[in-house]
């Protein structure tokens, strides 16, 4: 299985705490196939969302949103069609959302911004 870097861990447990106060039901973390990778995939008001968390403690090399590029969109759809043929039971309806969280110091959280629906999917 893979394990994300701690920044990225961290960033991750903070999105689903957020999603699941949101009224998300999440199913599945981390899930890999060999073109990508999705790092939340949750159920909300019976659709299949799929969330791209991007955790960043500096901005030298920009802040999170700037780390999700077109080529980056490309990738979570084409990973996110997969999922569902693998599990045609979930929702129809398809969503790519993005949380992009930035860090402090302290590993606080400084900026949490969730966007829905990144890809027009």
């Amino acid at each position: 299985m893979f394990i994300p870097n701690p920044v990225a861990r961290l960033g991750e447990e903070k999105a689903c705490q957020y999603l699941i106060k949101k009224g998300y039901k999440i199913i599945e973390r981390n899930f890999r196939k060999g073109y990508g990778e999705i790092d939340i995939v949750s159920i909300h008001q019976n659709i299949l969302v799929f969330t791209e968390v991007k955790t960043r403690t500096t901005s030298l090399h920009g802040g999170a949103i700037e780390a999700i590029s077109s080529q980056k969109i490309k990738k979570l759809v084409r990973t996110a069609q997969f999922y569902k043929m693998i599990n045609p039971k979930l929702p129809d309806a398809l969503r790519i959302d993005a949380i992009l969280i930035d860090l402090n110091s302290n590993n606080e959280v400084i900026n949490f911004k969730h966007i829905e629906n990144i890809s027009g999917f």
